[in-house]
Formats: C-alpha cells, structure tokens, sequence
C-alpha cells in the first residue's frame, strides 16, 4: 500500500506539472498573439483588390475585445478608413504591378458625400494613367454609385440594380404621442432652425426647419448629380430619378437591364463573370483554379507594402470625428477628454503646424470646449492652425473649428447648424392619470430639483434657459471672434441654420474649397515649408495588444466571400432602407432619456455611416445641465 501510494503521488505530481506547463504554453502563446505584429504578405500584382464590406470612415472605432463576446453571433462591422483607401488607390496608380483596379461594393456600408468625392477623384487619377477600374455589386444606391461612376467598367447582377433616390427622408415625431401620455418635454434652446428638438414636442416639421432642409438637401442632390454627370456623363439620371415607375415598367420590372437601358451600368453578370473579364485584363490567380479568380493584392496587403513616407518635419492632424461626448470614449466617438488629451501630449512634439480634420456633427458642450481649450493652446505657442471640414462640421463640430486661422470645406461639407439646447422630460401627468402624486417639503424654490415626477418650476426653468442662453452667447462669441464678425452678425446666419459648403463659403463661415491635402499644404506654407520637407503625422489614440488582438479575431470572422451576406434584388435594397429608417427612429426616442447636458448638436445632418448613438462617460464631471440631467435618466 506505501508502494502504490508512491505510485499515486508521483502519477498526480505528473499530472500538475503537465498542467502547468500547459498553462504556462497557453498564456505564452496568447501573449505572443496578442503582442506580435503582422508580417507583411507579398504583392502579387495584378489587381488592386478593394472589397468593401463596411462603411468608409473618417476615423475607424477600434474594436474592443468585449464586442466579441456579446454573444451576438456576428462580428463587428469593420469600417475602412478613407484615408487609406485614397492612399492604395493613389499608390496603385503609380505602380506598375498593378493593372487595374477591381472595387467589389457588395457589402458597401457608405460614406459620406464628401467622402465619396475624394475616393472617387483618387480613382480617377488611376484612369488618368490608363488603368482600368471595374466595379462590381448586386445592388447600387446613392453611395456605392458615386463611387460607381467613377469606374471604367461598372458591373451589376442579374438580380439587382441601380436605384438613386437622392438625399432626405422622414423623422418620426412623437410630440402628440408624448402629450397623450402625459409626458412633458421641457425644452430649453436658442435657434429658431435648432430643429433637434421638434420630434419631441411637434407631430411635423416647423416651417423653419423645412425651409433649410429643403435648401441643404437640394443643395447636396446637385453636387451629387454633377458629380455623377461628370464622372459619367452617359448616365441618364433624368430617366432613372424622374417617373421610375415607367422606367422599371419599360424593362419588364427587370432592374438590372433597366440600370444598363439608363447608362447608370456597363454589364449585367454575376460575380464569377465579373472575376472572369479582371482575369482577363490582369491574369489569373496562381493559387487557385476556381471560376472567377484573378491575380490580385487585396487592400490590406497593399498598404502593408506601402508605408506613408515621413520626409522632413511633422504637421500634426487631429481628427474629430463622430458625436461629441464627454469622457474618453473613441476613436470614431469625440470623446472630448480623449482628444484634449492627444492634443496636450502633442504640444511637445514640435509640430510645425496642426490641422484639425473635422467630421462630427457635434453633440455635447462640454466636449466640444475641452476640445476647442486644447486647440487655442497651440495658437498660443504661436503654431499655425487649419482646419479640414469633411462631411460634417455642425453645431459642436463647428465650435471647435473655431481656434483655427482658415478654414476648408468642399461643396458638399454640411455646416453651420450654430444653436444650442437641453431637453428634460417629466412625468407629473402620466403619474396623476394613475393617482399617483409628488408632495414633499422645500427650504428653497430649487429643493429636490430636477424632480422628473413633479415636474420643473419656474425658477428651474429659467435658471436651465439661462445657461443656454449664456452658452449660445458664447458659441457667437467665439465665431465671431473666428471670422472677424461681431456677434450680432453671426446670429443673423446662426440661429441653428445649417449650410452647405458652398453657402457657407458665400457667407463667410469657411475660407476656401479644398481637401485634406490642401489643408495640409497651406499649414505647411504657413509653417514656411517646401513640398518634401514635411510630413503628416496623426495623433491618435494606440491600438493596445488586446484590441488588436481583437481585431485580428474580427477581420478572420468577416466571410471571404458576401454572397451570403449580399442584397441580391430591389426588394432587399428597399428592406435595408427600411430598416435604417427603424434604427433611426428609435436612437431618435433614446436620445430623449440619455442627456449630456446642454448640446451643440445637428438633427437636420445626414448620419454618417459606422456612427453609433454616443454615450457620455458616467465618470467624467459634466456642466450644470447634464449634472441635472443625469437625474432624470
């Protein structure tokens, strides 16, 4: 028995030390995961590979490693940053392994029109070198087909189409719903266009905000139509926008072949033979025999090969892109303290400029003035500060350009928007249908307020207008002060109305029409630097080894192929829209319950693509009214 006793200790001695070491080799691998870089893979050639299969983006959220395991079965939408795809395709232009480019926009997620305009002018410069550019989708909306047009070849499949329906829709709005339950929305707000807050106390839009959303909307319709007409000049948009019903009647209801009757697309065919004419063209893949493959680099692999060069000195580029919310929530959020934080570690960098790129259509106050404080602190060490207006730059989002010396926007950059507001909800009246009563006692007129179940008194309610009042002082101030206006000529153009690019050019809002390149370019002239004597050096927020970890899990969980996942006809085109329309309507009724405290924010702005309803950081202090506000969450 002392024998086998031996025996037992010994096997379970054994036994803990494999266990061990198979932890030991687990936790080693796992951090080797999590801690290696990717090793660049080799360019084939061939073709520029662009397959979209999520949004285009000013600046990608990181994926957070708790995404995976929501348990939702699906991984997170990746977004593409467009500044990388304006670099493959540039890149690709002037290199000769590439031959073309082939653009698969089946899982295109879209972007912003001005977005959408730099990609398409970067392939353009591809087809200025004679490279042909084929694009290939199941089904085309306004989006991918501004993307579309730019394209040499542009291929459908025999299920789908192209269905442009230009810019605008409905908003729900709940304000006779609300009464009838007997709950009060108390809004607070200055702006005769801040129509933020109409859904919440109206059942339809007020004339102010129709008027200037049928100016915006019909502003933005025409550059996209001259855009397209320029990249395509033989698309008939007049056949395919004007009397559809007759359009789609004339083809026997089939889509595709009326897309191809319009000119809006050059071949109906499926993926296979759309893979089969980019063989054609570029070869065929070395790696497989499979139907429909050709040698092509995809874009991953390509921007691997290609580095941005770092010649001479640095100018630095901070993005504000997405809601603005207190904390430090992002990237594709503005979390204010997160991107106060960049710009204060950057102060020290030597930069010998900074530009700010801007795509946000603003959101809490606070935020936005931390952002804007650590802007003015570079104008007070004397570097030179610009500011790049993409999509949007409204409400908030225009109140942190404002430390900026010139600014630059493009046609169909959406701004303006200057107006401020709080909402506050109470529900006195829904509980007394239900005798239920508040009572209570109070040494002052403000005890116990914000009270959503007895509602707000008089006092309250002008003490939460005031602040408002002193803040959209402050938003004229500060414009003012921008753009060499005196405050009360800024509220003459203020008042919440948002702007086109171009009307905003008109009235003095933004300096000049351009990109991002010449944004960069005109901080260098003022930095007293040559073309090759600097560079653009972004400050942004590391990848830790975890969220690249996840990421990496993220991109192998995205199918290699979007048949499955792909709309195939115009019944599945219309379904995704309306389901947008049912995502919008309710982050429209949850903002109602999640105030940030007093927001710069722009309802009548187009959402953009990848954009999450933001939520401010529980921990971060916040101003008066969302301190107030948090009361009634």
């Amino acid at each position: 028995m002392a024998f086998a006793r031996k025996i037992w200790k010994l096997l379970v001695g054994i036994k803990d030390a494999l266990v061990l070491i198979a932890m030991l080799l687990f936790f080693a691998g796992l951090y080797a995961v999590l801690t290696a870089r990717p090793t660049a893979a080799t360019v084939q050639g061939g073709a520029l590979l662009i397959d979209l299969d999520g949004p285009i983006v000013e600046e990608p959220a990181q994926v957070q490693f708790t995404d995976l395991l929501s348990g939702s079965g699906n991984a997170p939408t990746r977004e593409y940053a467009a500044g990388d795809v304006i670099r493959a395709l540039r890149t690709a232009a002037g290199d000769s392994r590439i031959k073309a480019v082939a653009l698969d926009l089946s899982g295109f997620a879209g972007a912003g029109q001005v977005t959408l305009h730099d990609v398409g002018q970067a392939l353009d410069a591809v087809r200025a070198v004679h490279k042909p550019v084929l694009v290939y989708s199941g089904l085309y909306d306004d989006s991918s087909y501004l993307l579309a047009a730019h394209a040499s070849e542009v291929w459908v499949d025999p299920m789908g189409g192209a269905l442009p329906v230009g810019p605008g829709g409905t908003h729900l709005y709940f304000g006779p719903l609300l009464q009838k339950l007997g709950i009060d929305v108390h809004v607070f707000r200055v702006g005769t266009y801040k129509s933020f807050v109409e859904p919440y106390i109206l059942g339809g839009m007020s004339p102010a905000a129709r008027e200037n959303a049928t100016a915006l909307y019909g502003a933005l319709w025409q550059d996209w139509k001259d855009d397209v007409g320029k990249a395509r000049p033989r698309a008939n948009l007049a056949m395919a926008t004007g009397d559809t019903t007759a359009w789609l009647k004339a083809a026997n209801g089939d889509g595709a072949k009326a897309s191809l009757t319009a000119g809006l697309v050059d071949h109906i065919g499926d993926r296979t033979q759309f893979g089969e004419r980019v063989a054609a063209l570029v070869g065929r893949s070395t790696t497989t025999t499979r139907p429909g493959t050709f040698l092509s680099t995809p874009l991953k692999t390509w921007l691997g090969a290609n580095p941005v060069a770092t010649p001479g000195k640095a100018i630095g580029v901070i993005t504000i892109a997405g809601e603005m919310v207190p904390g430090k929530a992002g990237p594709g959020t503005a979390g204010g303290d997160r991107i106060a934080r960049l710009l204060d570690d950057g102060l020290d960098n030597g930069y010998s400029a900074l530009v700010v790129r801007v795509d946000s259509p603003g959101g809490a106050v606070v935020a936005g003035e931390k952002i804007r404080a650590a802007i003015s602190r570079y104008r007070a060490k004397n570097i030179p500060v610009v500011v790049s207006m993409a999509n949007l730059a409204a409400s908030g989002g225009y109140w942190v350009t404002t430390p900026g010396e010139h600014v630059f926007a493009e046609p169909s950059t959406i701004t303006g928007s200057i107006g401020v507001f709080g909402i506050l909800p109470s529900f006195e009246k829904a509980l007394a249908k239900y005798g239920v009563a508040a009572d209570g006692v109070h040494t002052t007129p403000l005890s116990g307020q914000p009270d959503p179940f007895a509602g707000y008194p008089q006092q309250f309610s002008d003490l939460m207008q005031g602040e408002i009042n002193f803040i959209y002082a402050r938003f004229l101030a500060l414009v003012g002060a921008a753009r060499g206006k005196t405050p009360a000529d800024v509220d003459r153009i203020a008042q919440g109305r948002v702007w086109d690019g171009g009307t905003a050019r008109q009235i003095g809002l933004v300096d000049q029409f351009g990109n991002l390149d010449d944004a960069l370019a005109y901080a260098a002239g003022r930095a007293k630097l040559k073309p090759g004597e600097w560079h653009a050096e972004y400050l942004r927020t590391p990848e830790t080894a975890l969220t690249r970890f996840a990421r990496s899990i993220a991109e192998q969980q995205s199918p290699d192929d979007d048949d499955a996942t792909e709309a195939q006809d115009m019944t599945a085109l219309t379904g995704r829209r309306s389901a947008m329309v049912l995502n919008k309507a309710l982050a429209d009724l949850t903002r109602l319950s999640s105030a940030q405290g007093a927001e710069a924010y722009c309802l009548g702005c187009p959402a953009l693509p990848g954009a999450p309803l933001a939520r401010p950081d529980p921990n971060t202090p916040l101003g008066l009214l969302a301190r107030l506000a948090l009361f009634t969450r």
